[in-house]
C-alpha cells in the first residue's frame, strides 16, 4: 500500500511543477503570439465559397425574383408586385390540387418503404444464404436513373400493350377490359407511387440493416430464453432499439415525398388537364413554359415553408425528452 501511497502525495508536486513551466500569460493553442490563427478558416474558406455560390446565391436570387413580375428579356424591365405572387399562390387552386396529390403521394410512399424496408432489413439481418447477394439487388433500384425507371415504368403501365395490363388481362383474368392508367387521376397517381415506393425500399432497408445491427444479440437471446417468439423479440427489443433511426428514415422520406418530380413528368406530364400535378411539375412549367419566372419562385417559397412547418411539427412530436424515447 505505500507505493499508491506515494503516488497520490507526489501527484500534486508534479502538477505544481508543470504549472510552473509554463509561463503565465502565453498564448491558448490556436493563436500565434496573442493572434488567433488562421488556419482552419483557411481550409473552410473554399467550401465557404462554393456553398454560397451555388446555395445561398440562387436561393437569395430566388427570393427576390418572386417579389417582381420578372421580365425574361434583359432589355424589359420587370416590374416589382411585392407580395402578389404568394397571394396569387394560396388563392390558385392548381397549386393546392398539387399540394394534395403530393400528399396523396406522402401517404402511399412513405408508410410502404418503412413497412416493406423494415421486413427486408429484419430478414437480411438472420442468417441466410447469400444476404450479400440480395442486399444487392434490394438496393439495385435505389443507384439507378430516376429517368430510365420513370420511362420503364411508363411503359409497363401503358394502356394497350402494357405489362401490367398484360398480365392483369391476359394472364390472370382480372381484369375484362385494358386499365387506361396513365390517363386518370388516381391511377396514374397509384402507378407513380408503385415507383416510388419500389426504388426507395432499398434506402429504407439499409438504414434499418445497419441499425439491427448494432442491436445486442444479448438482449435478444434473453427475451428468447423468457419465451418470446420472434415477433415479440422484434416489437420489444429491437424496435426500441432503433426508433432513432426510424425516426430519421420518417423525416428523410417526408422530405424526398414533397421532392417528387422526374416521376410524374415523364409517366403523366401532370395530367389529365394538370390533375395529377404535384409542386414542382407545376413551378417547372409555370417558369419553364409560361416564363412566369416571379410566381414560380413565390410558389417555391410557399412549399419551403409547408416543408419547414412539417418538419418542425416532426422534430415537436418526436423530440427526445432526454430519457432516450420521444415524446
Amino acid at each position: 500500500m505505500a507505493a499508491p501511497t506515494a503516488l497520490c502525495v507526489d501527484t500534486p508536486r508534479k502538477a505544481g511543477r508543470l504549472r510552473r513551466a509554463v509561463p503565465r500569460g502565453t498564448p491558448p493553442r490556436g493563436t500565434a503570439g496573442g493572434r488567433t490563427d488562421l488556419t482552419p478558416y483557411a481550409f473552410l474558406l473554399p467550401g465557404f465559397a462554393l456553398f454560397c455560390l451555388i446555395v445561398v446565391y440562387p436561393l437569395g436570387r430566388a427570393l427576390q425574383i418572386s417579389f417582381y413580375d420578372w421580365a425574361v428579356v434583359p432589355t424589359q424591365v420587370s416590374q416589382f408586385v411585392g407580395f402578389d405572387n404568394y397571394l396569387r399562390g394560396l388563392q390558385d387552386s392548381q397549386f393546392w390540387l398539387s399540394m394534395t396529390n403530393v400528399g396523396v403521394y406522402l401517404v402511399v410512399t412513405v408508410p410502404g418503404q418503412i413497412v416493406i424496408g423494415m421486413f427486408l432489413a429484419v430478414l437480411l439481418d438472420a442468417r441466410l444464404p447469400a444476404r450479400g447477394l440480395f442486399r444487392v439487388l434490394f438496393y439495385i433500384p435505389v443507384i439507378t436513373s430516376w429517368v430510365v425507371v420513370a420511362l420503364l415504368f411508363k411503359y409497363l403501365f401503358t394502356t394497350d400493350g402494357g405489362a401490367v395490363n398484360w398480365v392483369l388481362h391476359d394472364v390472370l383474368g382480372l381484369i375484362d377490359h385494358n386499365v387506361p392508367w396513365l390517363q386518370e387521376r388516381w391511377t396514374g397517381l397509384l402507378a407513380v407511387c408503385v415507383l416510388g415506393v419500389w426504388k426507395g425500399v432499398g434506402w429504407a432497408m439499409v438504414i434499418f440493416l445497419a441499425a439491427l445491427t448494432g442491436v445486442r444479440t444479448e438482449l435478444k437471446d434473453a427475451a428468447a430464453i423468457d419465451g418470446a417468439n420472434a415477433w415479440q423479440r422484434f416489437m420489444n427489443v429491437s424496435l426500441p432499439a432503433i426508433r432513432r433511426t426510424l425516426l430519421f428514415v420518417i423525416v428523410m422520406l417526408i422530405i424526398g415525398g414533397f421532392n417528387v418530380f422526374i416521376s410524374i413528368l415523364l409517366m403523366t406530364d401532370g395530367g389529365p388537364a394538370g390533375s395529377t400535378e404535384v409542386p414542382l411539375t407545376y413551378m417547372y412549367k409555370q417558369a419553364f413554359e409560361f416564363l412566369d419566372f416571379g410566381y414560380a419562385s413565390a410558389l417555391s417559397f410557399l412549399l419551403a415553408i409547408a416543408i419547414a412547418v412539417v418538419s418542425f411539427v416532426q422534430f415537436h412530436l418526436f423530440r427526445d425528452d432526454g430519457s432516450g424515447a420521444p415524446r
